[in-house]
């Protein structure tokens, strides 16, 4: 089932199960966050980009040099005897092997931790947004991604991106 089916039956559920005396009783406010605007404007995903670019640069420079080796390699065995030869290439075939073994721990490594820090950064706006409505007296925050057509006002993007990254102005 996609996304938008989903969300509104969700909708239309919590709607139908929240109690129709509450929902006249109270004022219901609901508001919207572009949640994909506030995860790339995090400063600690900027952080974490440039802590994987780091450590992708630096893996890059160490299979640079195993590449190096492989094509010195090469060019030896240009130079040997049939026998030097064999010995040679199954030395280069060894290298080759190890350089495809390196480049897959790397890109696992690097996926796993750019997954750890997308599920930590997450949790951290997502704990915000909590706050931000409970401090708020929101009673739905919707991610924008999901909805056909919102009023601009409804919209509180700015102000959880401005909390995330430290620089609220008490509410």
């Amino acid at each position: 089932m996609n996304r938008k089916k989903m969300f509104w039956i969700g909708l239309i559920v919590l709607l139908v199960m929240y109690p129709a005396s509450a929902l006249f009783a109270e004022e219901v406010r609901i508001a919207t966050i572009d949640l994909s605007r506030a995860f790339d404007e995090f400063k600690k995903t900027k952080e974490a980009d440039k802590t994987l670019q780091a450590k992708g640069s630096e893996k890059k420079t160490e299979r640079d040099k195993k590449i190096a080796e492989i094509k010195k390699l090469k060019d030896e065995l240009e130079l040997l005897s049939d026998k030097g030869r064999q010995e040679k290439q199954a030395v280069i075939d060894q290298k080759v092997k190890e350089l495809q073994e390196f480049d897959r721990e790397v890109r696992d490594s690097l996926r796993q931790e750019r997954d750890q820090m997308v599920q930590e950064i997450l949790r951290e706006i997502d704990q915000v947004i909590k706050g931000y409505g409970d401090k708020n007296g929101y009673t739905l925050i919707l991610n924008d991604r999901v909805l056909l057509y919102k009023e601009k006002t409804l919209d509180i993007t700015n102000d959880v991106i401005q909390l995330l990254n430290g620089e609220s102005k008490e509410r």
